[in-house]
């Protein structure tokens, strides 16, 4: 017995909503997400099977979005704090040209971030982002432990959190690197 028409004309029509919309689903708590990230703007590939061991805090972002502008710098803080060798902080700049994420650059030298340029976003295609800021924590495995949408101040203390609860327990311990420390 085959499934009522009404049931396969909705699950088509499902199907085709999904693609119009870019067709990829967000990765979720537990997913391993699309590993291809591109290229840095030297040109340098980012892939996330390469940053296993750290944690990975992944944001798509841009020059237009208030909310990520704020959110830039704390990422920003954050990297400093930890350190590179157990977190990593990429910011993928979403269909924007070149010259929009470069003054956001000069505008914010400090920020030792993992800069991206998805310019046609196939990056921000294949992690179904729609709405930004949207970001993704890979935990030291290289599996999502949590995804934000958004941005607000009074969510940065339970994000950084969840951040502590990834890293080992020996960096928890350790003095802060000493560029966090000016």
């Amino acid at each position: 017995m085959g499934l009522p028409r009404i049931f396969v004309l909705a699950l088509m029509l499902a199907c085709f909503d999904a693609l119009a919309a870019g067709g990829a689903a967000q990765p979720r708590p537990g997913d391993v997400p699309p590993a291809d990230l591109g290229r840095t703007l030297d040109g340098t590939p980012v892939n996330l099977a390469d940053r296993r061991g750290k944690v990975v805090v992944l944001t798509f972002w841009a020059s237009w979005c208030g909310p990520c502008r704020k959110e830039l710098p704390v990422l920003g803080r954050l990297q400093q704090a930890v350190g590179r060798e157990h977190l990593e902080v990429i910011a993928v700049n979403v269909k924007e040209p070149r010259r929009d994420l470069t003054a956001v650059l000069r505008a914010n030298r400090d920020l030792d971030l993992t800069w991206v340029h998805d310019a046609r976003g196939d990056v921000s295609g294949r992690y179904g982002v729609e709405a930004l800021p949207n970001m993704f924590v890979m935990d030291r495995d290289g599996t999502v432990a949590y995804v934000h949408r958004g941005y607000s101040e009074a969510m940065i203390k339970s994000f950084i959190d969840e951040i502590i609860g990834l890293l080992p327990e020996e960096v928890l311990e350790s003095p802060a690197p000493a560029a966090a420390t000016r």
